[in-house]
């Protein structure tokens, strides 16, 4: 799972274990849950319920012209493996994260690696035809990796 619609599909999870709906509900409720700061599209929503449903984690039930997603037993057991590792309840993380990612914070934490992936990019053409600096910036890396574990962990 990716890691961001990794935790789309634990919500759509949680969803589903309270009851059995169709992707717009699912949309509409992951709003709600996140008291606005989320705003799920069909890009994201359907692609995740149909790897969950590639995962065997949820089944899918054709009623009339609706589709509806059903949480099966597997989906159940990832939710319980999910349970046993987080200490904190699902929705409340769930908050906790949309309105980080909404925040001048998290705006400024991306942009700043934005930067950072564009230097480096940069530094990695300038190498193609420098390659006797390649072991400077492997070291530059490195450093600034041991920093950021150092500083923020």
């Amino acid at each position: 799972m990716k890691k961001r619609r990794g935790f789309v599909q634990l919500a759509i999870l949680h969803l589903l274990q309270e009851e059995s709906m169709h992707g717009y509900q699912i949309m509409k409720k992951l709003e709600k849950r996140s008291e606005g700061l989320y705003n799920a599209s069909a890009g994201t929503i359907y692609p995740a319920l149909q790897e969950l449903l590639d995962k065997g984690m949820i089944i899918l039930q054709e009623d009339l012209d609706k589709k509806v997603y059903h949480l099966n037993e597997n989906g159940e057991k990832r939710l319980q493996e999910f349970a046993e590792k987080e200490e904190k309840d699902f929705w409340l993380e769930w908050k906790e994260r949309q309105f980080w990612r909404n925040s001048k914070e998290a705006d400024q934490i991306k942009q700043a690696i934005k930067q950072w992936d564009f230097e480096l990019k940069r530094t990695i053409r300038l190498i193609r035809s420098e390659p006797e600096r390649t072991d400077q910036l492997i070291t530059f890396i490195e450093e600034t990796t041991k920093r950021l574990k150092k500083d923020f962990s």
